[in-house]
């Protein structure tokens, strides 16, 4: 008498590994092609920009209210990530160090600021790579 339950060794079929790596992969691609797709992915560089400048903004104030002061010019948004010679109570503001932006250029900090004389200037120089234009700032927002 045949069991019921025995499936012949010559019938194979998916693993669920396979099939939940193949998702995987479409899923990736998806990810990849849509936005460039519906041209899309400079909006999103933008918005992931405005973002960050937004992060920074807030590791900036938290500086300020630890040390009494914002980082100098000088000292930039490094002083996030590495104690300033008379900060005195510093702490890391930033993990895995100073984030450039979407098109791989450094974020443009300045204090005191021309735009936020009572506070700093921070801009990203948007998707052309220089000064004015298509900037991406923390004033005027």
């Amino acid at each position: 008498m045949r069991n019921a339950r025995f499936i012949p060794v010559h019938r194979r079929a998916f693993t669920l590994i396979e099939l939940l790596l193949v998702l995987v992969i479409l899923g990736v691609l998806a990810a990849i092609v849509v936005p460039k797709l519906a041209g899309r992915s400079e909006d999103a560089k933008i918005k992931a920009a405005r973002a960050e400048i937004s992060i920074l903004s807030g590791a900036l104030d938290m500086f300020e209210v630890d040390n009494g002061r914002y980082p100098s010019t000088q000292e930039g948004l490094r002083a996030l990530v590495e104690r300033p010679a008379n900060a005195e109570s510093w702490r890391a503001y930033l993990k895995g160090g100073v984030p450039v932006d979407q098109w791989k250029n450094p974020y443009v900090y300045s204090y005191p600021g021309s735009n936020n004389p009572e506070g700093f200037d921070l801009h990203s120089l948007g998707p052309d790579g220089r000064e004015g234009g298509d900037d991406i700032t923390n004033w005027g927002q």
